[in-house]
């Protein structure tokens, strides 16, 4: 007991005290603080680099048409500005890189992780403020009401149907342009197109269409594609809208009526004659 109440007395006792109930916490904070602000003390290094990861990739797959800097050239628009979300878009889509010069890039398989794609965004965002990757509870489906997907029907047609068609089908548009189709297209992209406009699309910023709006777009697509979706009218003709049924009554429609108004005045005429 005598050397035990001699080294509670030693000068640095209470050092070897205070660093054990430091270490103590600290141990204690990192088992049971929450993963968002765990990771918030790793975010500055990690994200810088993020971005000179993604330097790289950018200097060898995009600088030959965007610039060094992303400034752009007489070959590609200028990337300042654009936001990581237009870089998860048209890369993840396979959009970009373009294979060739044309009117416009089609969709399609990804050259990049999604890692890698991640890296190039975040050296996108650093030249300029613009639209963020949005999270999933931005554009999920999930939770939202019958009425709500409903609703995003009403604002699809509203702003959408008039280039990608009512059902999202997709249409022409001038100069060997089109409006895509929007069939098994990621809710993700779906809402990153909203936000950033890509190629002749114009863009729908909140103070447009909200967070909600958006989702409940992309719920009503998801909804209106699926294999389950039902077509109360029967036969839905391509989901084309009114091209595909005026095509059908002029090809089909129209014929058909002038054959039978052809037979009953034949009918009718040798039913005279006898």
């Amino acid at each position: 007991m005598k050397k035990l109440s001699a080294r509670r007395r030693h000068p640095l006792a209470a050092i070897v005290v205070l660093l054990f109930a430091l270490a103590a916490t600290g141990g204690l904070y990192a088992a049971f603080a929450p993963a968002g602000e765990a990771q918030a003390d790793e975010t500055p290094a990690a994200q810088s680099l993020a971005i000179e990861e993604g330097k790289k990739l950018y200097a060898v797959g995009c600088s030959s048409c965007h610039g060094t800097g992303g400034q752009g050239t007489s070959d590609g628009p200028t990337l300042v500005g654009v936001g990581a979300a237009a870089v998860d878009f048209q890369v993840g889509t396979g959009r970009m890189p373009m294979q060739a010069p044309g009117a416009q890039a089609p969709k399609k398989p990804v050259m990049y992780s999604q890692a890698e794609i991640d890296q190039m965004a975040a050296y996108i965002a650093s030249l300029g403020p613009g639209p963020a990757i949005p999270t999933e509870e931005q554009y999920s489906p999930e939770g939202l009401s019958a009425e709500e997907i409903a609703e995003g029907g009403v604002l699809f047609r509203t702003n959408c149907a008039q280039c990608h068609n009512f059902t999202g089908e997709g249409g022409a548009l001038t100069e060997g342009r089109y409006a895509p189709g929007l069939d098994d297209v990621d809710p993700k992209h779906i809402y990153e197109a909203m936000q950033t406009g890509p190629q002749n699309m114009p863009s729908f910023p909140d103070t447009v269409l909200t967070e909600e709006d958006k989702r409940e777009i992309a719920a009503y697509l998801g909804q209106v594609n699926s294999s389950e979706a039902k077509t109360p009218g029967g036969y839905k003709l391509g989901g084309f809208g009114p091209v595909a049924e005026g095509l059908f009554a002029w090809a089909i429609g129209l014929p058909l009526l002038i054959g039978i108004t052809v037979w009953i005045a034949a009918h009718n005429a040798k039913a005279r004659k006898s």
